[in-house]
């Protein structure tokens, strides 16, 4: 029987699965979503019991995408960032509590990052 290698990304959806079945985005406390690709950085709060996303931030959005050369890819600073005005978006909507998706992906580096900041500007999770 030969032994079946799974991708990194094969690896990281199913992550990705098991923290799904533990975190889930009530109207209380909606889940902060984060997803990270080659070039961006998303991150989004959703109401899982309504199916609505309630605030989202990216590098792709304007307040982002306008500071930053996107030249090497999306750097800790860039989701230091994101988390700052995912965060400003979330208290303007009086979203305090959030419950944190890292989406399979390791807490660090630019996860990390993102996370720190929405705490720094109020966000509690």
């Amino acid at each position: 029987v030969a032994a079946q290698s799974r991708t990194r990304r094969e690896d990281r959806a199913a992550r990705h699965s098991r923290i799904r079945k533990k975190v889930e985005g009530t109207p209380e406390r909606p889940r902060l979503s984060v997803f990270r690709s080659n070039k961006h950085l998303y991150a989004q709060v959703i109401d899982d019991s309504k199916m609505h996303t309630l605030a989202s931030a990216s590098t792709v959005q304007k307040p982002v995408s306008d500071e930053f050369d996107y030249s090497s890819g999306p750097t800790i600073e860039v989701a230091k960032r994101v988390g700052e005005v995912i965060a400003k978006s979330c208290i303007e909507k009086g979203i305090r509590k959030v419950a944190f998706d890292r989406g399979g992906y390791p807490y660090h580096g630019r996860i990390e990052a993102l996370a720190d900041a929405a705490r720094e500007q109020g966000l509690e999770f």
